[in-house]
């Protein structure tokens, strides 16, 4: 009998090594796997049946777990993964094409007006460093399409000469996102008042009178002074940093970008990922029924 918690690690190991995934795709993965193998009382690989995988899909979908539709489906997305490892590893077990991947409903976008999001960019006030900073923040989120996290790491030293940075995203891939003339004017602004020897290009900032750098700005600390500007800009939606990313896309998609350079930019690995921008951005829709609907009844 080959024990459970010995593959899985083996599994896990893989997908940092081979698969070069991120931390946070392997706690993910450990995440479900565990969930399956308490729920199922997965003892070896022996244990794995159709039946017990039949049962975790019901028993994710049952009211008393309250899970969406798109998490059931990423923990069934996990399982379908191992399955493959396992038959490349040539044990036997379930087929991976036995398990059925459910239909999720497509992820519907929402989108702030553009006066809302101007109203947001322009909301720090003032030349005190932290409001220099949150304005840099506001205005790269917007003009590169940054994940927070990879806002966070960017590198003080960048050329801003050159308005473009080069980004290691999820999975380690590299791509190229570019500074709007606003955002390139905000760094510069905040850059030059900043006198300490911090590496990271936005830092976290003491309160009080005489403010001190305390080290590289964390994920949290964005969220809150994305959501602090949004009520002072008057928006009643939620505002998020991966929201301004949203923005970001529907802006290029509105003004005529194809949907190919939008999945660049963003450094989607699938299309289909992209496409959810897609139902709020096609203006030719919009002109073919302006076009043809109700001639007849003219």
């Amino acid at each position: 009998m080959i024990e459970i918690q010995g593959i899985i690690k083996d599994y896990l190991d893989y997908l940092d090594v081979e698969k070069n995934r991120s931390p946070a795709t392997r706690n993910n993965y450990e995440r479900c796997l565990k969930r399956f193998v308490e729920q199922a009382n997965i003892k070896n690989i022996d244990d794995i049946t159709e039946k017990k995988i039949h049962d975790f899909r019901v028993y994710l979908a049952s009211p008393s777990v309250r899970l969406k539709k798109r998490t059931q489906a990423y923990h069934v997305i996990v399982l379908r993964n191992l399955l493959k490892y396992l038959l490349r590893q040539k044990y036997t077990t379930v087929s991976p094409d036995r398990i059925e991947l459910p239909k999720v409903p497509t992820r519907q976008i929402k989108i702030v007006e553009y006066a809302d999001v101007e109203r947001l960019l322009t909301a720090p006030k003032g030349s005190e460093l932290k409001a220099l900073r949150d304005r840099a923040i506001l205005e790269t989120l917007f003009s590169t399409g940054l994940r927070v996290s990879e806002l966070c790491s960017l590198d003080r030293f960048l050329s801003l000469n050159r308005g473009e940075l080069t980004i290691r995203g999820k999975g380690e891939k590299l791509r190229v996102v570019f500074l709007s003339d606003r955002a390139r004017e905000a760094i510069k602004k905040y850059l030059d008042k900043r006198q300490d020897a911090e590496g990271t290009l936005f830092v976290s900032i003491s309160h009080g009178k005489n403010p001190k750098v305390l080290g590289p700005i964390i994920p949290r600390t964005v969220q809150r002074l994305v959501s602090k500007y949004s009520r002072e800009a008057g928006i009643s939606e939620k505002v998020t940093p991966h929201q301004l990313r949203h923005q970001f896309a529907t802006d290029l998609l509105m003004n005529g970008a194809d949907i190919r350079s939008v999945q660049e930019l963003l450094g989607h690995s699938n299309i289909s990922t992209t496409q959810i921008y897609t139902h709020v951005t096609n203006k030719e829709l919009r002109e073919v029924h302006k076009a043809f609907h109700g001639k007849r009844r003219e």
